[in-house]
């Protein structure tokens, strides 16, 4: 008798403690949003990602890479926003209007504030463009504005924006994370470091300030970012408390972490992990095809790169076909040209170089080079862009070129394509407007050498004189006739060799609902939430 109570003891105290496991998840949520009436309630807690790269800077309008910009589209808000159809739609400013062919006037949201307590209005998105544009802060994305004459000041909540010519793509700009409004008083004190002798972006990059719904915590380089919840979010506060974007280089560090439950998102998941998760009970495989472009780059201002039949040779050389199916395991769409589907102007009918080893070793002869020469392909530490480098190694050599392949961490690669030091070198380009301007412009106008993402340092006239046109073309059928023939132009003058169109991969732990990556590469992690 005594034992059965006893017995009956235990299971009463064992169900106690499972009615109060299950109550717990029932508390009110206090991150601002839950006032709502249906009853819906955050998880909260600390989201982990676990990723390749380290951010190069927490300045908006520094360098315009994936790794920095996905941390900067949790700081900062734009004016307008493209939703997963590429479409405008508002996020700091809820209405707009084209005055005539170069003046558009932009409402401002009202009782918006930045991190530090900064009101949102008219001045702060005027200083944003200013600086964006001034030549001592030197931006990687000042390309995306250099066509805006100025930044007029209606009232508080109202702004003009007058561009030089008319400009088609303009709200497809403002979209960009290079138009992230940025805190005045911050502005002002990344100045004043300025003229203390400090690199810009050296303030911003210590404590940046916008208005997204992430603020910023912490940053340890080469190690983590860390981004708490914004209670007083405009649109609501996110379900998490805080986001934590971990380094880690490894790929099979990465995947062990997110087995274990060290991390709640990896990315990038490696082609060949993806069977390894599908198998597994504990995350799932996110898949999202991008409009970005990867490339094998040649620095045109180098010989023997300087001649386009080396440049054409080399890129007859890569077979896209087998780089997609043997090294991305069949993900992504081999790339013909400079474009995405998916991008406007996009032609799913233009036809590229092709791989003709034949043909390749016809225009090596013909440039002087039928006994090969000797050159360096650098590289970031991109599992995928390294085994590219690889066989694009053992490729060339049927055509007697010996190639070195050099391995670099993210940051300083960057620095080194930016001074021009590189002969051959791979990237990607995301092109976040999803329009032809942004995914030709930027790559191969020669005002875009070096500091921007020309990085082949190509420079044609011809090629100057169409992407100009193409930007102030406003009839729709008569910009794609321009980017066709630019299309046409950069696949024969090859400044760079087309590879692939990138499918996404992410693996998710199944506590986690809500999240997702949009066609640039970018994380959705607002509305996120651990169970």
């Amino acid at each position: 008798m005594r034992k059965n109570t006893k017995l009956l003891l235990i299971l009463t105290l064992v169900l106690s403690m499972f009615l109060a496991a299950c109550a717990g998840g029932g508390q009110e949520d206090t991150g601002g949003d839950s006032g709502n009436g249906d009853g819906e309630t955050a998880g909260g807690g600390d989201l982990i990602l676990a990723v390749l790269s380290d951010a190069s800077t927490l300045d908006p309008q520094g360098s315009n890479d994936v790794p920095s910009n996905n941390i900067h589209n949790n700081l900062f808000d734009t004016l307008v926003e493209l939703d997963e159809n590429n479409e405008i739609v508002p996020s700091l400013a809820t209405e707009w209007e084209a005055i005539d062919e170069t003046t558009w006037e932009f409402k401002l949201r009202e009782g918006v504030k930045f991190h530090d307590g900064t009101d949102f209005t008219a001045e702060a998105v005027k200083k944003t463009f200013d600086r964006v544009r001034d030549p001592k802060v030197a931006s990687g994305k000042a390309y995306l504005y250099e066509m805006l004459e100025s930044v007029e000041v209606i009232d508080d909540h109202t702004v003009q924006i007058k561009t030089a010519y008319p400009f088609s793509p303009l709200l497809s700009h403002l979209s960009h994370s290079g138009g992230a409004i940025i805190s005045p008083k911050l502005i002002d004190e990344d100045y004043a470091a300025m003229e203390n002798g400090e690199e810009p972006g050296s303030a911003i990059n210590q404590h940046p300030v916008g208005t997204g719904f992430f603020k910023f915590e912490s940053w340890d380089p080469g190690v983590a970012v860390k981004l708490v919840k914004n209670e007083d979010y405009w649109d609501g506060a996110p379900k998490v408390d805080s986001v934590t974007f971990k380094v880690v280089p490894e790929s099979a560090t990465r995947l062990a972490e997110l087995e274990t439950g060290n991390a709640h998102i990896i990315d990038p998941l490696q082609p060949n992990e993806v069977a390894q998760i599908e198998g597994g009970d504990y995350a799932t495989v996110n898949k999202q095809l991008s409009r970005a472009l990867s490339f094998v780059g040649f620095n045109t201002e180098k010989e023997p790169f300087n001649d386009v039949r080396v440049r054409q040779a080399i890129s007859m050389m890569i077979d896209n076909e087998e780089i997609v199916n043997g090294i991305y395991d069949g993900y992504g769409v081999p790339a013909h040209g400079p474009l995405a589907p998916g991008t406007f102007a996009y032609d799913e009918n233009i036809k590229g170089l092709g791989y003709n080893p034949e043909e390749a070793k016809k225009l090596l002869e013909e440039a002087g080079y039928g006994d090969g020469f000797e050159t360096t392909i650098i590289t970031n530490d991109n599992p995928q862009r390294i085994d590219i480098a690889v066989l694009l190694q053992q490729k060339l050599k049927e055509l007697n070129i010996d190639v070195k392949v050099e391995q670099m961490e993210f940051g300083s690669y960057l620095e080194t394509l930016t001074a021009g030091d590189q002969d051959m070198y791979q990237l990607g380009w995301s092109n976040a407007t999803g329009d032809a301007d942004n995914g030709l412009y930027s790559l191969f106008h020669s005002s875009q050498k070096g500091t921007g993402a020309n990085k082949a340092f190509y420079g044609n006239p011809e090629v100057d004189k169409l992407l100009d046109a193409g930007r102030a073309e406003i009839d729709e059928a008569k910009r794609v006739e321009i980017y066709d023939q630019l299309q046409q132009i950069l696949i024969e003058e090859a400044p760079i060799s087309y590879i692939h169109h990138q499918e996404y991969l992410t693996g998710v732990a199944n506590n986690v609902e809500g999240f997702s990556v949009d066609a640039s590469g970018y994380y959705q992690l607002k509305d996120v939430t651990l169970n």
